[in-house]
């Protein structure tokens, strides 16, 4: 019986150590004041009022709006073509080519930052918002193989043989029957690669150049004082985005697993 208290007591704590960050960033973001300390003075809305009025933050924004974006995409289709190979077909080095492309999951990304830094910059290319994209599919692309990997290998390929047997090409089979059956993993898959790309900083930081994407301008901002209350009415729209995409690709992945007739055995909620 303590073994289970202590256990349940580490339990709280721990969720008290990982959350109460985030919970504090509504409450400063909605304080009348400019000290981020307590009491909170009042209630008030202007530090949402003054995100409307920065312009630098809106182009931000939309730079990590289209960063995430085009990652999300690039690393779905990559990661959709690694999983049906790895599902469906056999050949050499199978083992060896699939550990190699979830290698950046494991890899500190401060060292891959690093590396595509001197990378671009031997072959002269300028740092922009398509450099980032280019690292952000590099770390994406693993979660996307992980999360179609299910779908692809729940699929029933007696489904994909009838249709060919009644006529329809390979090509067509995949559009008309496989891609309709893994599209919950796709879109899953769309919505954690997003969320992913939209909050990653130390990619963005070395290869943004004179395009910085939200984090990246969220960093700067931390030189000022007077700018915190904005950061955290950011923060605080950023977390309610993160959760709510989070939250829909979850539902999206058990849907895909009901579909298949799979167990769940955990996900990312």
């Amino acid at each position: 019986m303590t073994g289970k208290r202590v256990l349940t007591a580490y339990a709280v704590l721990y969720l008290l150590f990982l959350y109460a960050p985030i919970v504090l960033l509504p409450l400063f973001a909605f304080n009348d004041g400019t000290v981020i300390a307590f009491p909170l003075r009042g209630f008030t809305l202007e530090w949402f009022e003054e995100l409307t009025r920065t312009a630098a933050l809106h182009q931000a924004t939309l730079n990590s709006l289209v960063i995430a974006s085009s990652t999300s995409v690039l690393a779905t289709c990559l990661g959709m073509f690694a999983a049906r190979a790895g599902a469906r077909f056999r050949f050499p080095g199978k083992g060896g080519i699939l550990g190699f492309i979830m290698l950046p999951l494991v890899l500190p990304e401060i060292i891959v930052a690093i590396s595509l830094l001197v990378v671009l910059l031997q072959l002269g290319l300028s740092l922009s918002i398509w450099t980032v994209v280019a690292g952000h599919v590099l770390i994406c692309t693993p979660f996307a193989v992980a999360i179609l990997n299910g779908s692809f290998a729940g699929l029933d390929r007696s489904l994909e043989e009838a249709a060919v047997d009644l006529g329809e090409t390979p090509l067509s089979t995949f559009r008309l029957v496989t891609l309709p059956l893994v599209t919950p993993g796709i879109v899953a898959s769309l919505l954690i690669c997003f969320t992913i790309s939209l909050d990653e900083f130390i990619i963005a930081f070395f290869l943004s150049g004179n395009q910085p994407t939200l984090p990246v301008y969220l960093w700067s901002q931390l030189r000022f004082p007077g700018r915190l209350p904005i950061i955290f009415a950011l923060g605080t729209i950023l977390v309610c985005l993160s959760v709510g995409l989070l939250v829909a690709a979850e539902i999206f992945r058990r849907r895909g697993l009901r579909k298949a007739g799979l167990k769940d055995t955990g996900g990312f909620l």
